[in-house]
């Protein structure tokens, strides 16, 4: 496969949640999935969707809706950033306290 043809990272059938990121001229909503941009009719901008997969072509994709979501599709990403109050909640307090030292080990080396 030289460098000009790509393999879409969408195959039909598949569902994914997506945000409308846009609306395209003809009124279809656009969303990415792996950067690879989709169609979906009868959405509005900023709205989130669970889709299926309908058709993929080279360089573009077209999707229906399955349902409308109520909140941000969860990140597709193993890694999912997290803010310092989320985290809080999540790691209770250890029942374990230390001693913050600066000697960074020093008494060891006087043995």
């Amino acid at each position: 496969m030289n460098e000009n043809e790509r393999v879409a990272p969408v195959n039909v059938g598949e569902v994914f949640e997506v945000s409308i990121d846009a609306v395209g001229e003809k009124g279809d909503g656009i969303a990415k999935v792996k950067g690879f941009v989709l169609f979906v009719p009868r959405v509005k901008k900023g709205e989130y969707v669970k889709i299926k997969i309908t058709k993929v072509l080279k360089n573009v994709g077209f999707a229906e809706v399955v349902e409308k979501l109520e909140h941000p599709p969860r990140p597709s990403s193993r890694f999912i950033t997290v803010t310092p109050k989320e985290l809080e909640k999540e790691m209770p307090k250890s029942e374990y306290s230390y001693e913050d030292t600066n000697d960074f080990g020093e008494d060891a080396e006087e043995e």
